[in-house]
């Protein structure tokens, strides 16, 4: 169909290894816990790897470098949150939650260590919140599905309609059969590759336009065409708009596909190296991506005959470059990054969605005593079930990774973010108050931008400043207004943190 395709030979390589590790880890699972937390014996570097891709989409590689490319540094606001959210996400949360989900009845998924850590005699909690999930994770499943879907609609001038499901058919297949091993161990591959990526080619970039002396005058040219400076992190925007850049940070607190890595790690102590590697990783990922787009303004500037398809679509500036400067086994390989980006993330969200489904409503409300087989391929048929509610999602040829990714991090970030939190650091914390927090964040994020005045500046701020800030309030408030927690719920609380403090 194709032709012999040095890059589609490379790609086909790349695809055939995931599966082949899928196959692998398939033997290796033999229970839900197995299924969905790995049975909790992941390593640092697998754990810091996983924690890293599972988190940096394709909007890494796409979404970033365009947004780059089209307005600047301006745009690595965006990272500057990130790292500040991770690294604290890493400090605050990872151990707590580790053993505080173990000591809780062994909670696999967010809503059963809802559930489980309040003491809920109903599980009205468990419902919302497993709810919750599924709804932003089938759009966020949706941003990933699209940038798979550009990607091979770019390389092999297939149809949007078809791209589609090439983008989305490899990840859906290894992570069906090997679950969360599968997903963890194609995911430290895949942050290998990730990283090998994006410090490669700004360099091969800058080095394409010359000495430092060029590429300055030919920026300073493009400035001047464009009216902007590219080099302020501060032009063109207001106080809220910078805040809303860094307000990205917020969301690590409460994206279940990170949380999760947390969950599955083998010990505490084993998350403070994870947590070292996953930040180097990250620094040098994010500064490569941005790297990407900011050498990429004076890199096409001077080539308008090459320049059409990034100024049409900024989102391909990192594909275009490596077809356009490396041969193309190279480009083949750099571009399984974006792949790699896309099924790392991908994978994970369907293997949480999925999680849910069959934990928190199958055997939470109409299976109790279901076998662990029925349920581990219970799990296995619903990452096909929302695979294709998230391609039918993101149909739309027009749609944009960074905007879905925007909204479901938001969502996430407000609806779970505060109520994590809270959970881990508040004893006097209620059932009634996860319940409010969660439910206020979620309809915040929902409705900011439809009940508000369009025109009026303030609330133009991101969705997630006013849903964390709303949920945080609910909880609290809610809270103190309950009453105070069963003494069993305190005394597992104070066992956890007594737990938590032996095992750093």
């Amino acid at each position: 169909m194709f032709g012999f395709d040095p890059t589609l030979v490379t790609f086909t390589i790349y695809i055939f290894g995931m599966l082949l590790i899928g196959v692998l880890a398939y033997y290796y699972t033999n229970n839900l816990s197995d299924y969905i937390l790995g049975g909790r014996r992941l390593g640092s570097f697998v754990t810091a790897m996983s924690a890293g891709a599972s988190d940096m989409s394709g909007w890494l590689l796409m979404g970033l470098p365009g947004a780059v490319y089209l307005s600047g540094l301006v745009e690595g606001w965006i990272a500057i949150g990130l790292t500040l959210g991770a690294y604290f996400n890493w400090l605050l949360v990872a151990g707590r939650l580790r053993v505080y989900t173990e000591l809780n009845n062994n909670a696999l998924t967010l809503p059963e260590y809802f559930h489980n850590r309040f003491g809920s005699s109903h599980k009205l909690l468990k419902l919302v919140s497993a709810t919750i999930i599924l709804v932003f994770f089938t759009i966020y499943c949706a941003s990933g599905v699209v940038a798979g879907a550009k990607l091979f609609q770019n390389l092999f001038s297939v149809e949007y309609s078809t791209a589609l499901w090439y983008g989305a058919l490899a990840t859906i297949l290894y992570t069906f059969i090997g679950g969360f091993l599968a997903v963890s161990w194609t995911d430290t591959i895949q942050a290998t590759l990730m990283i090998f990526a994006l410090l490669l080619t700004p360099i091969f970039v800058l080095l394409s336009i010359g000495d430092t002396a060029q590429f300055s005058a030919v920026l300073a040219q493009a400035e001047a065409a464009a009216n902007k400076d590219f080099t302020d992190l501060f032009t063109a925007t207001t106080p809220l708009g910078l805040l809303s850049l860094a307000a990205w940070g917020l969301g690590y607190f409460g994206q279940p596909h990170i949380l999760a890595r947390f969950m599955a790690a083998y010990s505490v102590k084993s998350l403070i190296k994870a947590r070292r590697i996953s930040m180097t990783w990250m620094v040098l990922c994010l500064g490569g991506a941005i790297g990407i787009g900011f050498f990429a303004i004076p890199y096409f500037f001077a080539n308008p005959n090459i320049a059409g398809t990034v100024n049409n679509e900024p989102e391909q500036v990192f594909i275009e470059l490596a077809k356009l400067l490396f041969n193309p086994w190279i480009a083949g390989i750099l571009l399984s990054a974006i792949l790699a980006a896309v099924m790392s993330t991908l994978s994970a969200q369907l293997l949480i969605s999925s999680s849910s489904i069959t934990e928190d409503f199958y055997k939470g409300f109409i299976r109790p005593n279901a076998s662990e087989k029925e349920l581990v391929w219970l799990g296995r048929i619903m990452v096909l079930v929302i695979a294709a509610l998230a391609i039918w999602i993101a149909q739309d040829e027009n749609s944009k990774v960074l905007k879905l990714v925007e909204f479901a991090w938001a969502g996430f970030g407000s609806a779970f973010g505060p109520v994590v939190l809270f959970s881990l650091f508040w004893k006097r914390m209620t059932s009634s108050g996860a319940m409010a927090g969660m439910l206020v964040g979620a309809v915040t994020v929902f409705a900011w931008k439809e009940v508000v005045p369009a025109d009026t500046d303030w609330f133009k701020v991101y969705e997630m400043i006013p849903g964390f800030a709303f949920g945080s309030l609910a909880i609290i408030v809610v809270s103190l207004l309950s009453s105070k927690p069963e003494q069993n719920v305190l005394d597992t609380f104070d066992k956890a943190e007594k737990a938590y403090k032996e095992a750093k």
